[in-house]
């Protein structure tokens, strides 16, 4: 626990509290949640069970678009970016209104709502939406990533900071999904889309300015969110690219060792590492997996590649480990579990109809995986064996995962933000 805090410090330089959520996957980037946690295994929405409080996402008389961003909390609040259509609205010739939202973690009350700008891209495929992005945060100011194209800073009291349009947005497919990673005092934007606008660049944190940009000649779309994490020593961005993997230099954009995936693939889901080893499965469309030891440089797909594992149905979720266990949902709502250090599948079960294999779950300290989400969501056993403790659905279903911070778990649905807690 201290080698973790101690690493926390390293990536977040910020006035973060320990039991902060603040961005994509948490302060690991990989799901695992460092506080005893001692969540529920079932709650209730029709009767209340383990239901700390229930807020309207701010809608008003408008609809909402796909809203697939999760929450995020720090300092005790709780963040999420939403995007609500108004009425009547030519959706593929206007844009809908960008929120970026706050709500105190104690009691749900909604502290603040900021309308912010849109970007410049007016997107024709509907399919990804404009609130694809988690917002990350540094503990003084929240970070929010629009599918318009555009990156905004805020405080924490909802107070624009600074706003940086994204370049080339006609060079992304269906969206711009890639949440922002705050590292040191930058924030992060990873856009990979075609090859020829393909970027890596940080912006300095207090003021937007770009620190670094570097160009990412070598591959094409990619919706996967880069993963902090030390190896050697020395912090790497895991990333999931179309023709590899790769460890990044989160100082410069500079890419470390590349393993290659043996195709084209289009990512979608995140790395994740235990044991001192990287798993990640390609993308949409069944692709392959690797698992990698991230300690090498250059081209290591002849040196490092521990196993490459088979095509595996897609899933847009990210796996979590626990031990040398790995995680991982696909199509059509299955889990998979395997072993890091050999790639041997120990199990593939299908799970209750109603479960989102959009989601990424999360995993406590004392090993139990919660698929969760503001619909259906499952409590499992981190072992070799599929085990299921509890199941719930609060019926409000959405892509969005799960933040979980001081014993509660945040639940973002298509209507409401929820609470699920220990009574």
């Amino acid at each position: 626990m201290m080698r973790t805090a101690f690493i926390l410090t390293l990536l977040f330089p910020f006035p973060l509290i320990a039991e902060d959520w603040p961005s994509y996957r948490g302060p690991t980037g990989m799901g695992v949640i460092q506080e005893e946690a001692k969540l529920p295994l079932l709650w209730d929405a029709k009767t209340g069970e383990n239901i700390l409080w229930k807020a309207p996402l701010p809608f008003g008389n408008g609809s909402p678009d796909h809203n697939q961003g999760s929450p995020i909390v720090a300092k005790d609040r709780v963040f999420v970016t939403s995007c609500v259509w108004a009425a009547n609205a030519d959706r593929k010739a206007t844009q809908p209104e960008h929120h970026v939202t706050c709500y105190r973690l104690a009691d749900g009350k909604q502290l603040w709502d900021r309308i912010v700008k849109p970007g410049p891209w007016v997107i024709s495929d509907l399919r990804g939406g404009y609130a694809a992005p988690t917002p990350a945060s540094d503990g003084k100011r929240v970070y929010a990533a629009f599918g318009s194209s555009i990156l905004h800073a805020l405080t924490l009291d909802g107070k624009p900071v600074w706003s940086q349009v994204i370049p080339d947005h006609a060079a992304f497919d269906v969206a711009m999904a890639v949440s922002p990673i705050v590292f040191g005092d930058t924030v992060i934007q990873l856009t990979d889309r075609k090859s020829s606008k393909a970027t890596i660049q940080a912006f300095d944190a207090a003021t937007g300015k770009q620190r670094w940009q570097r160009k990412r000649e070598k591959t094409s779309f990619g919706h996967a969110t880069p993963v902090l994490a030390q190896v050697k020593g020395r912090p790497q961005l895991l990333v999931s690219a179309t023709n590899a993997l790769q460890g990044v230099d989160p100082n410069n954009g500079e890419v470390i060792w590349s393993c290659k995936w043996g195709r084209v693939i289009w990512p979608v889901s995140s790395p994740v590492m235990t044991k001192g080893l990287v798993y990640c499965m390609g993308g949409r469309g069944g692709h392959p997996g690797l698992i990698i030891d991230p300690g090498g440089t250059g081209d290591v797909t002849a040196t490092h590649l521990k196993t490459k594992l088979g095509p595996s149905p897609s899933g847009l979720g990210s796996p979590v480990a626990y031990g040398d266990l790995v995680f991982r949902m696909s199509q059509p709502g299955v889990l998979l579990c395997v072993r890091i250090t050999n790639g041997e599948e120990l199990f593939k079960e299908r799970l209750p109809q109603g479960i989102d294999p959009a989601i990424s779950p999360v995993v406590t300290a004392d090993g139990l995986i919660f698929i969760a989400s503001a619909g259906k969501t499952l409590v499992v056993r981190a072992v070799e064996k599929f085990e299921l403790l509890g199941e719930s659905d609060l019926g409000d279903n959405s892509h969005a995962s799960a933040a979980v911070s001081e014993g509660k778990l945040i639940l973002k649905g298509k209507k409401y933000l929820w609470c699920v807690g220990k009574e």
